[in-house]
């Protein structure tokens, strides 16, 4: 009597994680073999008054349902996963268009977060889509509103205040585990210049995730799947 056995290859959870006030529709043209890769495209929740970040990234890693997942993040959401990543076990994390420390972000931010003058932001107008692009993307959009403003889901001017505070006030300093750092040369929000140890795509800006995929679908699946930390 013969007995076969049917080899099983268990697919890798991948959790995408978008930028401040973005949709996951910033990951709409990301495609992943889904004969290896089972993806999941994570959405912002409303964070509670004065909520820590870290309390707000032990809520998110709830809605994680597999283990030991890949979490990809992008600007502020690539501090998010990082922060996760402290409460949960991962294979690999990746950041795009993000930092890996505070020493990263830029003299602007560290200047705010000891004047506090980020909270003299004009938050309140974040239904006006030119300004919320130029908040979240670091760009004018006027010739792609109708586009930004599909990516742009959330105008709500608690979460932009809270957002914009603890990017300011990040404090890592600790480089975790298995981090894959991918930063554009043009980004204005997250200038390459200010980044160590991290792989640079050429003319990519803060919103490469979008306008750059076709560099992400051909390169992602070997930075997920090996030791690749460059390419």
């Amino acid at each position: 009597m013969f007995v076969y056995f049917k080899l099983i290859t268990l697919k890798i959870p991948i959790y995408l994680m978008p930028g401040m006030a973005a949709s996951p529709l910033i990951f709409e043209h990301i495609k992943l073999d889904p004969t290896i890769f089972d993806v999941h495209k994570l959405n912002w929740i409303m964070p509670v008054k004065n909520e820590s970040l870290e309390n707000y990234a032990k809520k998110m890693c709830a809605t994680i349902t597999h283990k030991n997942p890949v979490l990809i993040g992008v600007s502020f959401g690539g501090m998010l996963v990082q922060e996760m990543a402290k409460h949960i076990a991962t294979r690999k994390v990746i950041i795009i268009s993000s930092v890996k420390s505070s020493k990263e972000l830029p003299k602007r931010m560290q200047f705010a977060r000891y004047t506090k003058i980020h909270k003299l932001l004009p938050t309140g107008l974040v239904n006006n889509v030119e300004l919320l692009a130029k908040y979240a993307f670091g760009e004018t959009v006027t010739k792609r509103l109708a586009l930004y403003e599909m990516y742009l889901s959330i105008r709500d001017k608690d979460y932009i205040d809270w957002s914009i505070d603890n990017i300011v006030n990040w404090k890592e300093s600790t480089l975790i585990p298995n981090l894959v750092h991918i930063q554009g040369d043009k980004d204005a929000v997250f200038p390459v210049a200010n980044i160590n140890n991290c792989i640079v795509v050429k003319n990519g800006t803060h919103t490469m995730i979008i306008h750059r995929y076709k560099w992400f679908n051909e390169h992602l699946p070997a930075l997920i799947l090996g030791n690749k930390s460059s390419v």
